[in-house]
């Protein structure tokens, strides 16, 4: 089944390129695994486990962008394709 992302984001890319598995990203993140696959996906999470994320990944808050795309630029690329 071929999904749309919900909400793009560069989360396994990143990790990947850290070469951080899944579960060691969500045992520092303190959430699951299944979360991180569910955010890589594209699913939607809260800001507070974006945050978590961001930390766990050895980022600090304003380098956000470098995972979690700004969601006014997902918008305005989503609006030059229509």
């Amino acid at each position: 089944m071929n999904r749309e992302r919900k909400n793009p984001n560069k989360l396994r890319e990143v990790r990947e390129d850290l070469m951080i598995s899944k579960a060691e990203l969500a045992r520092r993140a303190g959430v699951s695994a299944l979360t991180i696959d569910r955010i890589e996906s594209g699913e939607n999470c809260r800001v507070d486990t974006k945050r978590k994320i961001i930390l766990a990944l050895g980022l600090k808050l304003n380098e956000k962008d470098k995972v979690f795309v700004n969601e006014t630029q997902a918008h305005e690329k989503e609006r030059r394709r229509s």
